[in-house]
Parts: C-alpha cells; structure tokens; sequence
C-alpha cells in the first residue's frame, strides 16, 4: 500500500519526475490515464531560493492533478530546508527528494546520487527538510554509487530514521546510469528492512513490467519514468491488466493522435502558444511511433509553430491513414 500522507492506494502507479518532460499539461494526461501519482520535473534548491523565475515556474501545480509531489534537489541542507519551504507554499501532496540523478555535473556537486557517498549526511539532510515543512517528505535514490559500492540497505535504514515517509529505489547504480538491466531483487531486501513505503524504479516500458515487478517484489507502488514518454497510455494499458489480467486498451491511430492533440492543447493553455507547440515536438516520435509514413509526417510537424496548424496537419494525416488501410 502506497500510504503517504493523506494518499493511500494499493498498488500505485507513479509517474516520476523527469526533467522537460513531466510539465502540467503532461502530468495531467498521464493522471487522464491513469497515473495515480504524478511528480514535477525536478527542481534545483539553489535556483529556488535565489528567486529564478524559471526555476519558480516548475512548482506550478492544478487541482486536476493531485495527487502531486514536487521534487526537489541539491547538496547543501540549508539551501535544501529553504527551498521545501518554497515548494510547501504551493500546496503540493508531499515533497520529493531526488538523490538518485546520476549525472556528473549534479553528483559533483554533492547533489542527487551524489549524496550516496556519505549516508549520514543525506539523512541530515533529509531530517533537515523533514523538520521544516508540515507535508509528507519521501526520498527517490539509487542502490550506490557503483557495483562495488551498493549501500542502499544503510541508506534506507538511515531515510526512515530521518523521518521519510517514503522510498522510491531505482534499481540501478549512478555508474549505471540508465544502461543495463535493473536489478529488481534488492526491492524485496529493503522492504525486510524498513517500514514505510517502497517504491520500484527502473526497465518499467510495459503494462507486462509493472505486473511482473509488483508480483516479483511485492513493491508497494511502481513508478513509471522513459516508459511514459510518448507513451501514457501505459498507464491505462497497467490499470486494464492489474485489475482485468489482460490489456485491453488498443493503441491505434486514433488514439495516438488524439492523444497528441490533447496533450498539446493543455499544454498551449499553460505555456502559451507558440512554446507550447514548439516544446512539443519532442513528443512526436514516440506519439506517432509505427505508423505508416510517420517520419515525413513528423518532418513537416517540425515548421509548424501554431496549434492550428498542427491540428489540421494530424487531422489530414488520420485521413491519410484511414485511405491507406483501405487500399492495403
């Protein structure tokens, strides 16, 4: 059972934050779909309390989407309590530690998997957060540094002693990054050794995925990160064979592209309309993914910078698939 707070639901599906990724207009599709809990992109502690207003931006949440957590990072605990400050004051569900990015530039300075060099001080930290904000706080994190170095069963012990209400472990090492297999079976040992919530991260792309990971790890909740790019429906795809045992959901042309249309209009709403529709084609190739002349329809998506023009050329382009299959 995912209970965090005021949130309590038997095998829950996150969708994890991910940086230019897990905007509003993005969250609340995945939450359409079927995302029991959705997550900001992660938020940098420094730029929050030195006031950037781009940085300020990604805390934003809607009514529409809770349950939300917003996740925070950095390395420094003052800079830290400051910003869950910050983040608090938008009223989200709960706030999110990430100690678990494994890029070098953050990890160099002290901050995401880089708190994994020294336990005791992330649980300082942690404590720190914990102590200053009126919300749930969990932590999202990694097995340790490399494969020589795996510490997440010290680590957990430590979150929980700090006051986390939750955890959520993606599987694989910061070496890793995102490459290789993630190991699973650590999931099932930290949950012998903490009581609060688990949560699993890592090779989660399929409604198969998350079945075989709740049933493998008797994890308490499973969050769903590349696999939800371009592809949300995933999470109805889950919640079809978690309760029916088998995926109903048929992802054909329809679908795809009224999808993409609904995602880019919420997204025009909150960002504006030419942002919006720029910052979109990012989504394209996983939208549109397998579908007969896809790449030339996603070329000529690339000079369209209205929402307009987007609808007309995906509306013509259904029609284009509809002719096709009758003539095949």
């Amino acid at each position: 059972m995912w209970s965090v707070g005021k949130i309590n639901i038997d095998k829950a599906v996150l969708l994890a934050p991910m940086e230019d990724v897990t905007d509003i207009s993005f969250r609340l599709v995945c939450r359409e779909l079927g995302a029991d809990v959705v997550y900001t992109e992660f938020v940098n502690s420094e730029g929050l309390i030195r006031s950037n207003e781009k940085t300020h931006k990604k805390l934003r949440i809607v009514e529409e989407e809770r349950p939300v957590g917003i996740q925070i990072y950095g390395g420094n605990v003052k800079s830290m309590i400051g910003a869950a400050k910050i983040a608090e004051a938008e009223n989200p569900d709960l706030i999110d530690i990430n100690a678990g990015c494994w890029i070098k530039g953050v990890v160099a300075c002290g901050a995401g998997a880089g708190l994994l060099k020294d336990p005791a001080y992330m649980a300082e930290l942690v404590k720190g957060v914990v102590d200053n904000v009126s919300i749930p706080v969990t932590v999202k994190t990694r097995l340790g540094m490399d494969g020589s170095n795996i510490n997440v069963l010290d680590v957990v012990r430590r979150l929980e002693d700090a006051g986390a209400k939750a955890l959520t472990i993606h599987c694989r090492t910061q070496a890793q990054g995102h490459s290789g297999i993630a190991d699973w079976s650590w999931i099932p040992k930290i949950k012998e050794v903490v009581s609060i919530p688990v949560a699993l991260n890592g090779s989660i792309f399929t409604a198969e995925d998350v079945k075989k990971a709740f049933e493998e790890t008797n994890a308490d909740a499973i969050m769903i990160a590349r696999g939800a790019i371009g592809n949300p429906w995933i999470f109805k795809e889950t919640k079809e064979i978690l309760t029916k045992g088998i995926v109903e959901t048929q992802i054909d042309e329809e679908l795809r592209i009224k999808t993409t249309l609904r995602h880019l209009k919420l997204a025009v709403e909150v960002k504006g309309e030419r942002r919006a529709v720029l910052e979109h084609r990012k989504f394209y190739t996983g939208y549109l993914k397998g579908l007969h002349n896809a790449s030339r329809v996603r070329k000529e998506l690339m000079s369209v910078c209205d929402y307009q023009g987007v609808e007309d050329l995906l509306l013509n382009y259904y029609q284009e698939l509809l002719n096709y299959q009758y003539t095949v």
